[in-house]
């Protein structure tokens, strides 16, 4: 039994499509804790995280939008994450927009550390979230997470990132939305980039499991950032950034069993569901079973639906 810790981060700050905000309140009426519960885990809700206040913190770049609340917020959820692991909880982060692994990432950085113990990342998003506030052009943070997280210059006005992930030890997966800048930058880089065009090459089992297979060589700790776009907007149209392409329901189910039987997820966030372009909740369902599956349930436990 695994003790889940679910951690509320209604964040709008990182993009300007109102809506994100309302995210962990969907998953709470959808049942993410029955969900987890009825694999037999323990699970807590320590309610939402309230953003850091902040005196106004500048950016050069005058193109990015809402960079005070994104700091406040990456402080917040630093805080919150770290205090869940050190708890012994495997923190479960409801977004919120994707600019909350700034702080969510940070918080299982500075835990692993405190273990001796190297971090990883799994980014299962169909952007690759490697600009800095320097570099964006939309000035939506939601897409410099991975670049704070590795420790890229560009970020004055953040706390410095407790202990940068080598790119070694970060694995794209269902990429596919990529800018040329970030492509560049990516391209200096020895971060794992399977895109969707090495899935449909390869398939989902091979490259992922090698992965795995790293981070259980060297006891690493695993933290899953699962974005809503990851999927193809046909099975999860609740997004602000659909990519067509994405991962099917079956592929993403498979991932989340894949992740299960690897026994080395330590933490994981929920980004990008925006309830409010959702259709009838079938996002957050499908979400939510994900969830289900990534907790230990089986194909054949899922009952056919309306019969």
């Amino acid at each position: 039994m695994t003790r889940i810790i679910l951690i509320g981060a209604p964040v709008d700050s990182g993009q300007r499509r109102p809506g994100c905000l309302m995210g962990p309140s969907a998953y709470r009426v959808a049942g993410l804790a029955r969900a987890i519960a009825s694999e037999g885990h323990e699970v807590e809700d320590r309610g939402d995280v309230t953003a850091t206040p902040l005196a106004a913190v500048p950016c050069a770049n005058p193109a990015v939008d809402q960079m005070t609340e994104t700091v406040g917020w990456t402080m917040a959820l630093k805080v919150a994450v770290e205090d869940a692991l050190k708890d012994g909880g495997l923190p479960v982060i409801m977004g919120g927009d994707h600019s909350l692994a700034l702080g969510s990432v940070a918080g299982a950085a500075a835990w692993a550390a405190a273990q001796a113990r190297p971090l990883f990342l799994l980014w299962l998003d169909a952007h690759s979230d490697f600009h800095t506030p320097l570099t964006t052009t939309s000035g939506n943070l939601h897409g410099t997470p991975l670049a704070y997280i590795n420790g890229r210059d560009g970020f004055d006005g953040f706390p410095p990132f407790p202990a940068p992930v080598p790119a070694e030890r970060i694995c794209m997966f269902g990429i596919r939305s990529v800018d040329q800048a970030e492509h560049a930058a990516m391209q200096e880089r020895a971060i794992q980039i399977n895109d969707m065009r090495v899935i449909d090459e390869r398939g989902i089992v091979a490259p992922l499991r090698e992965f795995l297979d790293h981070v259980r060589a060297v006891n690493g700790m695993l933290h899953v950032s699962l974005d809503v776009d990851f999927l193809d907007p046909a099975i999860a149209p609740a997004v602000g950034t659909t990519v067509p392409g994405g991962t099917t329901f079956r592929e993403a189910h498979l991932v989340m069993e894949l992740l299960h039987e690897s026994a080395l997820v330590t933490s994981l966030d929920l980004v990008e569901l925006n309830p409010f372009l959702d259709d009838r909740g079938m996002t957050t369902r499908l979400m939510v079973d994900l969830v289900g599956s990534l907790m230990g349930r089986k194909v054949f436990d899922r009952p056919t639906r309306n019969k």
